[in-house]
């Protein structure tokens, strides 16, 4: 296994910028909204966060099409206004991971507003995969490949060619076998490396090779992937997803990585289709970790948990690499609602987050988590996600909802999240927000936040103590149990009867952090309830 490096055992907190602080009341989070905010992260106990794309952008996937990668939107701030949070996070003993979004770019960056101006088979159209169409006068597209978002995944251009875009037509798809390509990502790295950032959060980790001469897919393939993105792991079988070029890329960029001091890291957005395939990006010459999406689609169940753990461990451990785990992202329903209705979903994600604390390696907390924000049902007129746009469902806005600080909104400050007379949210926020707010939660011995905090500051305690075999009791679908080296038992009540302990050997009176005041009952864990218990 690898040396112990900073990301190995880290929490990591995502920050989803539009959404997390508004300093300057135009309704949308920016950078100084988040520095302001960094105190709070670090007395919750985080040791890095992740930003999402906060580059020049037309904001067609609300960042993720980048027109420029090397600069800051004027809707966040400017170069200042980030070397200005890296800084205070870094005096905060917080690592900052930037999102990079190599598999395309936004129809607005300057390479492709060149290729739109150039010849079919020139060098500017040669960065994306441009490609004349079928049919009578190419009318048709190249093939029959789909967009994420819905709809044909080539759009044409008024000289009749088409170009790829495996998301919206406003992201058009880089052409990674062109050299200028790559090299064009390592200047991206390298510029913001040399500013200080620890990592990268790699958008769409396993798109960025295709097969050769873009097959088209076949009929089973083109019904595998049956609905949300959120309920389905994509098929690595599809030409466009895990091919083998991916990892040439990865190398290049492990070398990159390796040029600088202070274990730099790069963490991949990888839907593959099972734990080796995860692994693979996490070769000794290629990538530090995976998000390890296996375990937030698991069902909730003991066995199926278990089943997860199992093969992750198998997988990261034949390649010499640490997992990692993850319950929420800005891309998913909240776990606090996708794991259960009112209560129960609460107590499973706390559970769930409890038995990713249990097991060695990092755990990733996407922002609001720490507080239970539950889904929230967005009307449609107020959706904005071109998933939603596009016909493919309620689209991810609910996920996105603006992080609620304050109990009050009365006050014209969004809960806290802009300043007062300020403009609305860029998206509404519910009338629960206020019970749910840092504000209504802090002191309070009963709330999500108060259990975060204290499972961080517990874990950070025993982390010297704590070795890294586990092992995984198999008791059934009623209950998780994890037993790590050093001296810790972690018990998850996944069913509807209590988890009696004495069988599992452990005595109740150890309990280290319990999701809620009545998890140990008559010497059993309850259902949807987990505990930390000390044996040995």
């Amino acid at each position: 296994m690898p040396e112990h490096t900073w990301w190995r055992d880290a929490v990591c907190y995502q920050i989803y910028v539009r959404s997390f602080a508004d300093s300057d009341g135009d309704g949308v989070g920016d950078l100084a909204g988040a520095t302001s905010r960094l105190p709070y992260l670090a007395d919750l106990g985080v040791d890095a966060v992740w930003l999402t794309p906060f580059y020049p952008s037309p904001q067609a996937d609300h960042g993720y099409d980048v027109s420029d990668y090397c600069d800051v939107d004027p809707l966040f701030g400017d170069l200042a206004a980030f070397d200005a949070l890296l800084e205070q996070a870094h005096s905060l003993g917080v690592k900052v991971i930037v999102d990079v979004v190599p598999n395309h770019s936004s129809d607005q960056h300057a390479w492709f507003l060149a290729a739109l101006g150039a010849a079919p088979g020139s060098p500017q159209r040669a960065r994306y995969l441009f490609r004349d169409g079928r049919g009578e006068d190419g009318a048709e597209p190249p093939n029959n490949w789909l967009s994420t978002f819905g709809g044909p995944a080539w759009t044409r251009v008024p000289d009749g060619q088409w170009y790829l875009h495996l998301f919206d037509a406003g992201q058009p798809d880089f052409d990674w076998t062109n050299p200028e390509v790559s090299d064009e990502f390592e200047r991206v790295l390298r510029f913001w490396l040399d500013r200080g950032v620890d990592g990268f959060r790699i958008d769409v980790a396993h798109g960025l090779a295709k097969a050769d001469g873009l097959p088209d897919l076949t009929a089973e393939q083109l019904t595998s992937e049956g609905g949300e993105l959120e309920e389905t792991l994509i098929e690595s079988s599809r030409p466009y997803w895990d091919q083998p070029g991916v990892h040439d890329v990865y190398q290049r960029w492990h070398r990159v990585l390796a040029d600088y001091d202070g274990d730099r890291m790069a963490i991949a957005e990888a839907w593959v289709s099972d734990a080796e395939a995860m692994a693979r990006y996490l070769r000794p010459d290629e990538l530090q970790q995976a998000f390890n999406f296996h375990w937030l689609t698991a069902t909730w169940s003991g066995d199926a948990l278990r089943d997860v753990v199992d093969h992750t461990f198998r997988a990261t451990r034949s390649v010499g690499a640490w997992p990692t785990w993850v319950l929420s992202n800005h891309d998913v329903v909240r776990s606090a609602t996708r794991l259960g209705a009112g209560a129960a979903g609460l107590g499973h994600s706390r559970s769930g987050l409890l038995a990713m604390l249990a097991l060695p390696g990092s755990t990733y907390l996407y922002q609001g988590e720490e507080l239970g924000l539950p889904q929230v049902d967005i009307a449609p007129e107020d959706r904005q996600d071109p998933a939603f746009v596009n016909g493919r469902g309620v689209g991810r806005d609910g996920c996105r909802v603006p992080v609620p600080w304050t109990a009050a909104s009365d006050d014209g400050t969004a809960y806290g999240f802009s300043p007062a007379d300020s403009t609305s949210p860029w998206l509404p926020q519910p009338a629960c927000w206020g019970t749910l707010s840092v504000q209504a939660q802090q002191g309070d011995a009963a709330s999500t936040l108060t259990f975060v905090r204290a499972a961080l500051r517990v874990r950070r305690e025993l982390l010297a103590t704590l070795g890294d075999e586990v092992e995984l009791p198999s008791v059934g679908p009623d209950a998780l149990v994890i037993r790590r080296a050093g001296g810790l038992v972690c018990v998850v009540g996944c069913g509807s009867a209590p988890v009696p302990l004495t069988p599992l050997g452990v005595d109740p009176a150890t309990v280290l952090i319990a999701t809620a005041e009545n998890t140990v009952v008559d010497g059993a864990v309850q259902p949807d309830t987990a505990a930390w218990f000390r044996s040995g």
